[in-house]
């Protein structure tokens, strides 16, 4: 063939190339699912988190798991018509919270979650409250996996959980990569976590997102996570979480982390790093960070969220978001002054089946726990956004009553160890052990007065917000929140002095070393927290709130607040 019978034969192919290009027959690439067509695969996420014992609806009917399943049925059902299908997931710590639950190392949620037919959860660090055994148990039971990339045996190699797991979600690979929140270390149970590692849940999972590259095992990598999200990933004293994770990866790496841990609803101010001022049946935006959209549903089962995605050219799509109100209800008030609850959107209607299944376990529970056994004349804040940020009448009761039952000179409490508040009125058995529902021990100390210095320069300069944020009763003295060092004047009303010896009180989850407190040499006393709060009420019988108001005996100082330690 010659040159130019070859130079014609291109010249021809590249002039019907540029007319097919131009024809009505060119293939657009589609931009929405609709031009998609086929090609768009439509799915829903839906999810929960920190459950924290609310198998039952409170005393106003709200959430509970039997509503929680009519919900996530009726989405389903929709979704199918839709021609889509769902995921449903936990951001974890299924434990701890409620009386009923407790006692029954959350056989319920459990079995619970089994009906509602949860797909994975992450773990949580509560999920640790209890010997390993009854978590190994809590596994043997859920018809889900529970998953963790960054937990491992002591041997540091072999994981304790699954690390993810691959959905097949109406035809499109979904990897759901479960993590913990490293604080685990400080937040678990000593006494049940020794032979258990937790490593960094930013390095773990770019590990297993390679890993799930490099075998072509999904089109799109999840996290289901129990690490807290932080606005703008200012995580103060806590462990980083899905912001600064997200932000630490690669761009595209990691599509959606569905959280949990801080217990807050995801919801932003569009274009910004900043929460919306979110009110249950609002609008609600997740966060994104970095090309991964990160979300959370509050705590308790309040909310269902529901993040309607769509796939197509390789790329995911967020069509829409809703956390969805579960019966919750607000107070309205008609022209008489006459106040009633009304709900927040539609009621739903429990499942008939779970709540009778449900029951039972609700019913085994009470009993002991209606017990009225002393009476308080008014409210005993414990609430978390309050007890974790200052000084409260209830954090500093429990302390009181810890260093009582033992005669010591002072006593620190943890404030994530207080739970709950108690309303005035009538105490009982039950609002004892919903404060403090760990069962730590109270565990005695002696130290020099400098050792004291040193070991309160650590635990009274912990940051606001934090679980390890310390109600302390007995001392008085000035914290530099700057120096991380304080100035003690008094302890149990005597004059402070650096070569005296000082007795005290402190959880033994703390000192153990739980929440980073410094690990103690401490004689246990065998008393245990619930049970030592359950007779300092009986003995009272009459609780003055006023009585353990906050004084004054804690000043802090270089602190973007007088409550306590708040440097950025």
């Amino acid at each position: 063939m010659s040159k130019m019978l070859m130079k014609g034969i291109l010249a021809s192919a590249v002039l019907a190339a540029l007319v097919g290009c131009n024809s009505d027959d060119d293939v657009k690439v589609p931009t929405t699912c609709a031009e998609a067509g086929s090609e768009c695969k439509i799915f829903t996420v839906l999810h929960t988190n920190d459950n924290h014992g609310r198998f039952w609806e409170n005393k106003d009917g709200e959430y509970g798991m039997a509503a929680r399943k009519a919900l996530i049925d009726q989405i389903r059902a929709e979704v199918s018509a839709n021609g889509g299908e769902s995921i449903l997931l936990s951001g974890g710590d299924i434990n701890t919270g409620v009386p009923e639950s407790d006692l029954q190392d959350a056989i319920p949620d459990f079995i619970g979650m089994n009906e509602i037919r949860y797909d994975a959860m992450a773990v949580g660090n509560h999920e640790f409250d209890n010997p390993l055994a009854v978590l190994d148990s809590q596994r043997s039971i859920a018809k889900f996996p529970m998953l963790a990339a960054n937990i491992y045996h002591a041997d540091g190699t072999t994981r304790y959980f699954e690390p993810y797991k691959v959905f097949n979600i109406n035809g499109v690979r979904i990897a759901v990569i479960g993590l913990t929140t490293e604080d685990t270390a400080k937040l678990g149970n000593p006494e049940y976590i020794s032979d258990i590692v937790f490593t960094d849940p930013t390095t773990e999972v770019a590990k297993v997102i390679a890993e799930i590259k490099a075998n072509n095992e999904a089109d799109l990598i999840f996290a289901t996570t129990h690490m807290g999200h932080y606005e703008d990933g200012k995580h103060g004293s806590n462990a980083p979480g899905d912001v600064a994770m997200a932000r630490a990866l690669n761009e595209g790496d990691l599509h959606a982390v569905i959280g949990g841990h801080s217990q807050n609803p995801v919801c932003m101010e569009p274009g910004s790093n900043e929460y919306a001022d979110f009110k249950p049946g609002d609008d609600c935006l997740p966060d994104m960070q970095n090309g991964t959209y990160i979300m959370q549903a509050h705590e308790w089962g309040k909310y269902v969220g529901r993040a309607d995605f769509e796939y197509f050219n390789g790329k995911l799509n967020l069509a829409s978001y809703k956390l969805i109100p579960v019966n919750l209800k607000k107070t309205v008030e008609d022209a008489a002054g006459n106040k009633t609850k009304v709900y927040i959107g539609e009621e739903i209607v429990p499942d008939a089946d779970l709540k009778q299944l449900l029951k039972y376990y609700q019913d085994r529970g009470q009993g002991q726990l209606s017990e009225v056994i002393a009476e308080t004349d008014a409210r005993l804040e414990g609430d978390r956004s309050i007890v974790r940020g200052e000084q409260t009448n209830l954090g500093r009761l429990i302390a009181e009553a810890q260093r009582t039952k033992v005669n010591a000179d002072f006593s620190v409490m943890n404030s994530g160890g207080v739970r709950a508040s108690i309303d005035a009125g009538d105490i009982s058995y039950r609002d004892v052990l919903t404060v403090q529902p760990f069962g730590n021990m109270v565990t005695l100390n002696t130290l020099t007065g400098a050792e004291v210095a040193d070991y309160l320069s650590t635990v009274a300069t912990f940051q606001r917000g934090s679980g390890a944020y310390a109600q302390i009763t007995g001392v008085k003295m000035t914290v530099d929140c700057a120096a991380s060092t304080v100035d003690i004047s008094e302890i149990n009303g005597e004059t402070f002095a650096a070569d005296s010896s000082y007795t005290f009180t402190v959880p033994s989850y703390n000192a153990a070393g739980g929440d980073g407190y410094p690990k103690l040499e401490s004689v246990q006393t065998g008393y245990v927290d619930a049970e030592v709060l359950y007779t300092y009420f009986k003995d009272k019988g009459m609780i003055v709130a006023a009585d353990y108001a906050p004084v004054g005996d804690i000043i802090y100082t270089n602190s973007n607040s007088v409550l306590g330690c708040e440097l950025n």
